[in-house]
């Protein structure tokens, strides 16, 4: 008789077991749909990347650029396809995506921007050009913004700090490549954090005399239409494919090839940097 309890419970147990899994799973499509937005409009296949055509040369083809970021640059939302791999195929240029989804400016974890920019195989090799997302994790994740400091020495930035975070990574890329730093930013959704540090970042430009691709005061792109934009947006944060291509990809590209141009006249160059 105890033994037919045992087993009972046991069972008894299993099923709970196996209800609980499946529940997991379904939760976790639930969120992945959600995240990854599969099954959007924007995302046909019309948008992918195999059927973008090659333009006209331009100042960015044949260069090489190295994009650090988190799921924007990933393209988390879009098939792991963002605006860089759509100005590649569009410009011939090799773009490098480091991006880690979820990860942060501030901080100095193996994930953070920093260390996977310190170990970055680039570091020891010849770029055209540094571009670096303002991640919204740091105001998704509530970092530390930090403040714009009076100083210009790399030891002395708090990198627990989203600021101090930019301010090292800006003087990092200063003293290891002779090309333009440039930083972008998300286009306007709802978080004060967020465009508090879109500011900030401004801020920075006017101290360490970088580029801003700012998307986020853009007029023209903040004049898309309520429809357009939830075509054009998985969420708040990630473009879904239409978004980079048609939305994203050709004010990043505009301004890219205008900072190159006007660094190659300054420097007096015409030749790309042989790419990694």
């Amino acid at each position: 008789m105890q033994s037919i309890l045992d087993r009972k419970i046991g069972d008894g147990k299993m099923k709970l077991l196996v209800g609980i899994l499946i529940l997991g799973l379904v939760i976790g499509a639930v969120v992945w749909i959600r995240l990854a937005g599969p099954f959007r409009a924007g995302n046909h296949r019309r948008y992918s990347l195999g059927g973008v055509k090659r333009g006209a040369p331009n100042a960015l083809t044949g260069r090489t650029v190295l994009c650090l970021g988190s799921s924007v640059t990933r393209g988390l939302a879009a098939g792991n396809v963002s605006f860089a791999d759509y100005i590649a195929r569009r410009s011939g240029c090799n773009f490098i995506k480091e991006a880690v989804s979820a990860s942060t400016l501030a901080g100095r974890g193996r994930r953070s921007y920093i260390a996977r920019l310190e170990r970055h195989p680039a570091v020891n090799r010849g770029i055209d050009c540094f571009l670096c997302q303002l991640s919204t994790n740091d105001a998704t994740f509530k970092s530390d913004p930090g403040d714009v400091s009076d100083s210009f020495d790399i030891a002395s930035f708090d990198t627990g700090t989203t600021v101090g975070a930019m301010e090292y990574i800006i003087a990092f890329a200063k003293k290891t490549w002779d090309c333009p730093v440039v930083f972008f930013t998300g286009t306007k959704y709802d978080n004060p954090r967020y465009h508090r540090l879109v500011n900030l970042l401004l801020e920075l430009r006017d101290k360490w005399g970088i580029e801003v691709i700012d998307l986020w005061h853009n007029r023209e792109m903040n004049r898309v239409s309520p429809d357009d934009y939830k075509f054009y947006m998985n969420d708040g944060v990630h473009p879904t494919k239409a978004g980079y291509l048609e939305w994203w990809t050709p004010v990043i590209e505009e301004n890219l090839c205008r900072i190159l141009e006007e660094w190659n006249e300054r420097k007096g160059l015409c030749e790309p940097t042989p790419g990694l």
